[in-house]
């Protein structure tokens, strides 16, 4: 069997996790942009979340990264600062081999150390198998707005979820 292997994100790691982000701005509705993004894109955004003592994880497979996972503000005003809002992504030669659940695992313990109290989870309603990741990870649904964004010339609803992760 593989061995997965959670680490931090490195900057090396930088042209994968933007070949990751693209492919699902290419090919799903797990992140509403139409955009694809340069390296230079996926620079500023790890230095910010860095910067911000943000994690930004990294699975990794053999030697070769196969998913990410960050969280970062929710709401940028002062009262929601120990509330942030993750993503998580795989590789599409990856998807369904354990690495989304070990890269949330290790978010929501690093959430824990860093005095987090609420994890939020906004994922496309038909997002089956996130949502089912999500709840076996203790998430709870808090709602559904519908319609709320458009890809792929269709409106798309959102589930949010929720994790306390501090009482």
């Amino acid at each position: 069997m593989t061995e997965i292997r959670v680490r931090d994100a490195t900057e090396a790691d930088l042209p994968i996790i933007m070949e990751i982000y693209n492919d699902a701005v290419a090919n799903t509705t797990a992140i509403w942009n139409e955009v694809m993004v340069d390296l230079a894109n996926r620079r500023d955004w790890f230095a910010a979340r860095t910067a911000r003592g943000f994690p930004v994880l990294a699975a990794e497979i053999d030697g070769r990264v196969a998913g990410y996972a960050s969280y970062g503000d929710w709401r940028a005003f002062d009262g929601y600062r120990h509330t942030v809002e993750h993503s998580v992504y795989v590789h599409r030669e990856a998807r369904g081999g354990g690495i989304g659940r070990l890269l949330m695992q290790e978010l929501i313990a690093r959430a824990a150390s860093n005095g987090v109290h609420v994890m939020i989870a906004a994922i496309e309603s038909e997002n089956a198998a996130s949502i089912r990741l999500h709840e076996k990870l203790g998430f709870r649904i808090a709602g559904r707005f519908s319609e709320v964004g458009t890809k792929f010339g269709r409106w798309l609803d959102l589930t949010c979820m929720e994790l306390k992760v501090s009482g």
